[in-house]
């Protein structure tokens, strides 16, 4: 996994992992890739500080006479490398954080942008929602100031369940 600095054309800057540079080149020119923060899809990779690890005789605040302690993964991987089994825990926890969050928050299907308006207005009570808006229409509640962000797992629709 790779793990790219981006930005959208509005500013934003965000982080995405890829299998590979080319990956990313794919997946913009498919038009897959959108600022999490407005739904721009104009994305670039922002400049960055290369990730050069320490000599395992170099890591920072331990002499280097010390031996490291075992890691909790058997690997000889440096310490920021992701491997696919920490893809794969990174990605199984924020599967439960956005699970747990819907439990806690609305559906309300294909009005989420009435919704979300009427909420940040006080016309309605304040409470955490979830559904289903256009990427212009989310743009737009952005721009009027309304906090949105996109799920990162879809999601069944209630009335779909069995």
């Amino acid at each position: 996994m790779i793990t790219f600095d981006l930005n959208c054309s509005n500013g934003h800057q965000f982080e995405g992992w890829f299998a590979s540079s080319a990956d990313f080149d794919a997946q913009k020119s498919r038009g897959l890739l959108v600022c999490p923060t407005c739904q721009d899809g104009v994305i670039q990779k922002a400049l960055s500080v290369p990730n050069v690890p320490r000599k395992g005789n170099q890591q920072a605040g331990r002499p280097a006479s010390v031996a490291p302690a075992a890691a909790a993964t058997n690997t000889d991987a440096p310490a920021t490398e992701m491997t696919p089994a920490i893809v794969a825990e990174l990605v199984q926890k924020l599967a439960r954080a956005q699970s747990e969050m819907l439990d806690k928050s609305q559906w309300v299907g294909g009005n989420f942008a009435e919704t979300a308006r009427a909420i940040h207005y006080g016309e309605e009570p304040d409470r955490l929602i979830h559904g289903e808006t256009s990427r212009d229409e989310a743009k737009a509640l952005v721009e009027e100031g309304i906090d949105v962000a996109p799920l990162l797992f879809p999601v069944v629709p209630p009335s779909a369940k069995n």
